[in-house]
C-alpha cells in the first residue's frame, strides 16, 4: 500500500470540459473540498473518491457522482485509487462543463485520466501500518526517552505535566519492537502504559 503526504493537482482539457483533480491526504479531504466548492463557484461537479484504514486495518471506501451519471465519475475515480494502492488518500475532481456532452464512456476516461495524471505528478510513499501507545514517563528519564525515540525516528505528541510526559507514540512494527526492549531498562516508578 502506498499514501501521499500534501496535496498534488493536475488539470486535463476533454472537449472543452476541464477536469481538475486534487489528491490529498484524507485528513485534508474535507475542508478541501469545502475550499474547492468556494474557490471554484462556477464549477458543475465536484466528484470524489476516497480510500482509508480504519483502526481495525480495514479498508473503507466511499465516493460520490455529485450528479454525474451513475458509475461514470466517481468510480472510474476509486478504481484509481485501487489500482495504484492507495489508503488514507482522496481525491476530489472539479469539472467545469464545455457544452459538449462526452457520453458516458468518454466520462469514464476523462475522470479516470484526470486521476491518474494527479497520481503521476505525485510522490508516493510505502504505507507503514502503526500502533498509537500512550505512555506516562517520569521527568527524571524523559531525556533517555527523547534519545530513543531521535534515535529511531518515533513520531510523538508530547504533553507536560507537573513531574510527568504524557506521550502519544505512533510506532511501525521494528519501532514497536525495539521500543519493548528499551522499555527493559526501566522500572514501573519510570513510566505506565495508559489506555488509547
Amino acid at each position: 500500500m502506498k499514501t501521499i503526504v500534501q496535496v498534488y493537482q493536475n488539470k486535463i482539457e476533454v472537449k472543452k470540459s476541464t477536469f481538475w483533480a486534487f489528491l490529498c491526504p484524507f485528513e485534508e479531504f474535507k475542508n478541501l473540498l469545502e475550499k474547492l466548492k468556494k474557490d471554484h463557484p462556477k464549477a458543475v461537479h465536484f466528484v470524489y473518491a476516497y480510500r482509508i484504514l480504519n483502526e481495525f486495518n480495514q479498508i473503507i471506501e466511499d465516493k460520490n457522482d455529485d450528479k454525474e451519471p451513475k458509475g461514470t465519475s466517481a468510480m472510474p475515480a476509486l478504481n484509481v485509487l485501487r489500482g495504484n494502492e492507495l489508503i488514507n488518500t482522496a481525491v476530489i475532481i472539479v469539472r467545469y462543463f464545455g457544452g459538449i456532452k462526452l457520453g458516458t464512456g468518454g466520462l469514464v476516461r476523462a475522470y479516470s485520466e484526470a486521476v491518474n495524471k494527479a497520481i503521476e505528478n505525485a510522490i508516493l510513499k510505502p504505507y507503514e501500518i502503526q500502533r498509537t501507545i500512550k505512555i506516562s514517563i517520569n521527568l527524571k528519564v524523559f531525556s533517555r526517552f527523547e534519545y530513543f525515540f531521535k534515535k529511531f525516528s518515533i513520531s510523538s505528541k508530547k504533553e507536560f505535566k507537573e513531574d510527568i510526559v504524557l506521550i502519544t507514540l505512533y510506532l511501525n512494527e521494528i519501532q514497536e519492537q525495539e521500543f519493548e526492549i528499551f522499555l527493559k531498562n526501566f522500572s514501573f516508578k519510570d513510566f505506565k502504559f495508559l489506555s488509547v
